[in-house]
């Protein structure tokens, strides 16, 4: 269809007057326009040719929609939306006015977007974040990690249903399991019902923090971002090479501000007390075991653990 504007401009031209009133006769048997009118008897001809304007965008749009291209290439002028008509009766005469209303594929996109807002994502794949989760297939993946599974659920919905507790949950098993990845469904559906995140890869950013030594600014914002997100995941929790800074300076911080207040979660190969023997080692002091305990009494008494068992999925497609 030609833009209104295009039209409007050519009846400027007394030969093509004749083309506004083929369209002023095509909008008024069109079917939604029939079907307005239906609504609104109190319409009349004159009220479709005043608003016309109005009348043209919305059967338009309505015929782009039916045809739908998808978002990315919507003909509609406002990306993402189309118009909707409301009938008001002004001084006894029915005016049509014009609404903007998003599309629902244009709400999908928004929801995604605010989802994609509450998580902060430290050194993981962000394509983790943003896959599609499904609860069935996820069960059915590997039926040897189902009780995990089952367990990971059951805190999803509690906290839907009762708020947020300061308990978070430790999953520990072999490589390959899935446990990043359920964390990171944990993640993404309790987004979805509001609340903010982050998802730490310990390795990296242990390594990271070194390099930042120098920027006290960008340490203090990044531990503040781990300090106040409503959940938080180190996951892999006991692969990074720690020195005495880290654990005591900065998960040491981390944790103590968020015990009693947040949950914090954890995926690890380790067993807690695996963990405990890890952080009680440094590369710079060796053996602390007094300091290594100090930190796990910030960690065990504020998660549940979960074993993860299955196969190693890892390279697998």
């Amino acid at each position: 269809m030609e833009s209104l504007a295009e039209i409007l401009q050519q009846m400027k031209n007394p030969q093509l007057r004749q083309k506004s009133q083929q369209l002023a006769a095509e909008l008024l048997n069109d079917p939604l326009v029939k079907k307005l009118r239906n609504e609104h008897p109190e319409l009349k001809d004159e009220s479709i040719t005043v608003n016309m304007s109005r009348v043209y965008q919305y059967v338009k749009e309505q015929h782009n929609c039916a045809a739908c291209p998808g978002l990315d290439h919507c003909p509609n002028d406002f990306q993402g939306h189309y118009t909707r008509l409301s009938v008001e009766n002004v001084n006894g005469t029915a005016q049509i006015y014009a609404h903007e209303v998003a599309c629902s594929l244009q709400l999908t996109k928004e929801r995604q977007q605010d989802i994609k807002k509450r998580i902060h994502s430290f050194y993981v794949d962000e394509r983790a974040l943003a896959e599609g989760y499904d609860a069935v297939e996820i069960m059915a993946k590997d039926i040897k990690r189902a009780h995990a599974v089952e367990q990971v659920f059951r805190y999803i919905n509690e906290v839907k249903q009762n708020g947020l507790p300061i308990h978070g949950l430790y999953l520990t098993g072999h490589f390959g399991t899935g446990k990043t990845f359920l964390m990171c469904y944990l993640l993404h559906e309790l987004a979805k019902a509001g609340y903010t995140g982050a998802i730490v890869y310990m390795p990296e950013f242990v390594e990271d923090l070194k390099s930042m030594l120098q920027d006290g600014a960008k340490i203090k914002e990044t531990i503040e971002v781990m300090k106040q997100a409503d959940l938080l995941i180190f996951d892999d929790i006991g692969a990074e090479n720690l020195n005495p800074w880290v654990r005591d300076h900065v998960l040491g911080s981390i944790l103590n501000y968020r015990m009693n207040r947040k949950p914090t979660f954890y995926t690890s190969n380790y067993s807690l007390e695996g963990l405990e023997k890890h952080l009680s080692f440094t590369s710079k002091d060796g053996e602390e075991v007094y300091k290594g305990q100090r930190l796990m009494d910030r960690i065990s008494p504020f998660v549940d653990v979960i074993v993860v068992n299955g196969e190693n999925k890892r390279g697998r497609h």
